[in-house]
């Protein structure tokens, strides 16, 4: 549990949830789980991204769970859900699918928002029963499908074969990236988020990010490189909304104009300028207020025997 303490401060200190369960999935890895907000109202599954835990989204958990109940669970082997020796793209579909059988009820309709991993598990997930039976709307942030290696500019270089082999090591690093210096701030800026970025926000980023176990973070690495999920796209067939920042240079703007052109259903594109990787903590208020655009137009909330449109507050753009 210690390095899991203090991974934020202020407003990015994970929220205490109203209560947790721990999800099996089906090879028998568990996932820890967190539900914040109101019992009843209208639900929200978060799924976050690499070397990240529910800690990512506590400025969307502390905005939303006023009025929506908020569902964040941490990936196998990051936060609180415990190291698998399985990772893969199966795996992330699985426990997507066990964390949906677990914190809803039957034929409940939830809002799921991914970001980069997470964006990743959902379209692994698009073809499963559960993701099909619970999935009304997805919201993407930050996200790709296929060749992110290739097409990453963390290294500015020319793109090609040099550039892709020295970021797959770059990303692929096995050692622990150590405490939270002004150069390893530095570093997680320069690779995750946007010039602009608060140090608050870099702060936040960097004790998340550095509190990802090393064995953890290599061995998804090396699903990230070789991953391929052009297909499950197409299989997301909810209305679906897509976002980035045009300075994202993990997954950058040509990843979310590829997603739009094969998404189904694509009810929305957004470039954030100058916004990095890290769109929920760059953008908290903007990607809250996309997640409540999607639960306005697409989520009906089951009280007892009546069925109502759930009624959320739309925020202005940031």
């Amino acid at each position: 549990m210690s390095r899991l303490m203090h991974v934020a401060a202020g407003p990015y200190a994970p929220p205490t949830p109203a209560r947790e369960l721990t999800a099996v999935s089906a090879d028998g890895s568990r996932l820890h789980v967190e539900i914040h907000g109101p019992e009843g109202a209208p639900a929200v599954v978060l799924a976050h991204g690499w070397s990240c835990s529910t800690a990512f989204w506590a400025a969307q958990i502390r905005d939303l769970a006023a009025d929506h109940r908020v569902i964040a669970y941490d990936q196998r082997g990051h936060g609180r859900s415990p190291a698998s020796p399985a990772c893969s793209t199966d795996a992330l579909a699985d426990d997507l699918e066990a964390v949906l059988k677990s914190a809803l009820a039957p034929g409940e309709q939830a809002v799921i928002a991914g970001h980069s991993m997470g964006g990743m598990t959902v379209m692994a997930a698009a073809t499963r029963a559960a993701f099909r039976e619970h999935a009304v709307a997805v919201l993407l942030c930050s996200t790709g499908s296929s060749r992110l290696v290739a097409e990453s500019t963390v290294l500015p270089i020319r793109a090609g074969r040099s550039r892709t082999w020295l970021t797959k090591k770059i990303l692929g690093v096995r050692g622990p990236l150590g405490p939270v210096t002004p150069l390893a701030r530095r570093i997680v800026k320069y690779g995750t988020m946007g010039p602009g970025s608060a140090p608050h926000m870099v702060e936040a980023v960097a004790r998340i990010v550095h509190a990802c176990p090393p064995r953890v973070r290599y061995a998804w690495s090396r699903v990230l490189d070789l991953l391929e999920l052009d297909h499950g796209v197409r299989e997301i067939g909810v209305p679906t909304a897509v976002l980035c920042g045009t300075a994202d240079r993990l997954t950058p703007p040509v990843h979310t104009r590829a997603l739009v052109a094969a998404l189904p259903n694509c009810v929305g594109s957004t470039e954030l300028a100058g916004l990095g990787h890290m769109t929920p903590i760059e953008a908290p208020e903007l990607v809250s207020g996309r997640i409540r655009e999607l639960v306005t137009t697409y989520v009906t909330a089951v009280t007892g025997d009546q069925a109502v449109t759930a009624d959320t507050t739309t925020k202005e753009s940031a």
